[in-house]
């Protein structure tokens, strides 16, 4: 199910029963762009600590924004049997009062997401709103000191129509007369009602029907006590609530504590702390306590994945939806005993459609790929009526708050614990001759050709190489043992380091110096 900023209202408190009352939740995310371009040699590299990749990628993730996020809520309805409901929401940053945000778009992002059917209509025109907690505070102060401002030459064009057309018709109205505003959506339902309230002294707005503003003109007692009144429905804490759009419903997510699975979800967590909880801070240690707090159970399938996918012999997957269509095929040999995965009548979207790379269906398959994971691990333990999900969750055990890292020094993050160092291939030595000026960019298109490395400037002669591949190191070290420019070797610390060489060459001048000084002061002795 797609819910716009027109539906969302209204679905809020059924979608809040739903997150509080199921078992755990999918989760995915799109974005507008997802990698911001970083100079040269200052890309995410194998090289980083997990300390320096998140803080290259919180560079990315406050340049881009969030344009649909999907959700599926799995129930254990019955024995064996769970009951997704998959809802995708187009988002859009807040624009309201002192409301403004700015954000990037990525054209390889913008060509990617068209290829697979993105909408972004529905991301400009009709995306809910949402905001942070320090977002929050700025538009609440700015509502409390009176302060707003139309953003929009489209609303400011209608505003002042609006004004014209009200400040023309009362003068001649009598108290008790109302007049009709029409096309009135959105943001502009608050906007353009405190501003003909502030405008003018005589009247009082209030909604009427569907995208309708009514004006009546009132005395000042009676305006008095509509201002007055619990019925107002420009009440800060009401413009609040709609400001705050989806973020109310994230708030549900914190406060339900339910477990959350995702597909590679680091960088959808870094977004949702980001744009719904508080920007991102600049400690990583702080990011990581910060989430555990949000969200004390992640699931990353990707992690598990990686994990046992050759020790049960299944072919390669390169995404997610090959690794779904995989464990629901005849070569995983729990699948005729995995529990039942329905959708519910009001959310059957994706009952005969694959929508790969929609929010809500990435997050369906993440949900599904979780329940035959862990239904595969239990294994011959399966009870014969299916296992729950408090057995499924300690069957995953060793995989919870353990999220895949992309492209650094270690290979995932545990979010409940000290990071573990990943058994990555050992660190290569690349010793240039004749090829005066060489840099990293140099000896990495030579090598692309054959396999990718990461490449950092050692001495002015010699680089270091990291791959996550042993089969690379393997051709490398083949190809390049005595090639004659270019010679790349196993680096070892006590040998190659230029502190360690800086050190002993200190070492051996104090040695001979003393050595010196020994020969000579032992020679003057005997001559005495």
């Amino acid at each position: 199910m797609e819910l716009g900023t027109g539906q969302f209202a209204q679905s809020l408190p059924h979608l809040r029963a739903l997150v509080l009352g199921c078992d755990f939740l999918g989760f995915d995310m799109e974005f507008t762009g997802l990698h911001s371009v970083f100079p040269q040699g200052k890309q995410p590299s194998l090289f980083d600590s997990p300390a320096e990749w998140y803080l290259k990628a919180r560079r990315s993730v406050q340049k881009f924004t969030v344009n649909q996020l999907g959700l599926s809520i799995f129930s254990n309805e019955k024995s064996n049997k769970y009951v997704a409901r998959c809802y995708n929401f187009f988002l859009f940053p807040t624009t309201f009062g002192v409301m403004d945000s700015e954000f990037s778009f990525q054209a390889s992002s913008i060509q990617f997401l068209t290829h697979y059917g993105f909408d972004y209509n529905k991301f400009l025109k009709d995306g809910i709103p949402y905001m942070n907690q320090v977002q929050e505070k700025k538009l609440q102060q700015g509502l409390l000191a009176g302060n707003w401002k139309v953003r929009s030459t489209l609303d400011k064009d209608k505003v002042k129509k609006v004004i014209d057309d009200v400040t023309c018709w009362v003068p001649s109205a009598e108290e008790g007369d109302s007049m009709v505003l029409h096309n009135i959506s959105g943001f502009q339902l608050f906007e353009i009602q405190l501003i003909l309230r502030q405008a003018i002294p005589d009247v009082w707005t209030e909604p009427f029907g569907d995208q309708k503003v009514m004006v009546k003109k009132v005395s000042p007692r009676h305006r008095w006590c509509l201002e007055n009144s619990s019925y107002d429905c420009c009440r800060k804490e009401l413009i609040l609530l709609s400001a705050r759009g989806f973020t109310n419903l994230f708030q549900t997510l914190v406060e339900a504590k339910k477990p959350v699975v995702g597909h590679n979800m680091l960088m959808d967590l870094l977004h949702l702390h980001d744009k719904f909880y508080k920007p991102l801070p600049e400690s990583y240690e702080e990011f990581k306590r910060n989430i555990h707090s949000l969200f004390p159970v992640l699931i990353d399938t990707k992690n598990v994945t990686k994990s046992i996918w050759k020790e049960f012999q299944f072919p390669r997957a390169s995404n997610l939806l090959e690794i779904y269509e995989i464990l629901c095929s005849d070569l995983n040999p729990t699948n005729p005993t995995c529990p039942v995965i329905a959708h519910a009548s009001d959310c059957s979207k994706y009952a005969d459609k694959k929508s790969p790379h929609e929010a809500a269906y990435d997050a369906f398959l993440c949900g599904s790929v979780l329940l035959k994971l862990a239904h595969l691990l239990l294994g011959s333990d399966t009870l014969e009526n299916g296992p729950s999900f408090s057995q499924y969750l300690s069957a995953l055990t060793k995989y919870l708050n353990q999220v895949n890292l992309i492209r650094a020094g270690v290979s995932k993050i545990n979010f409940s614990g000290t990071d573990v160092p990943s058994q990555r291939p050992p660190l290569l030595i690349a010793s240039v001759r004749g090829w005066p000026g060489v840099d990293e960019e140099q000896i990495y298109q030579i090598l692309k050709a054959l396999c990718k490395f990461d490449v950092r400037r050692l001495t002015e002669n010699q680089f270091l190489l990291l791959s996550n591949k042993f089969k690379d190191v393997r051709v490398v070290l083949r190809d390049y043992k005595a090639h004659p420019n270019l010679r790349i070797s196993l680096y070892h610390h006590w040998r190659h380091s230029p502190q360690v060489n800086c050190l002993l060459q200190i070492c051996g001048i104090v040695a001979s110096w003393s050595l010196l000084a020994f020969v000579f002061g032992g020679s003057q002795w005997y001559a005495m």
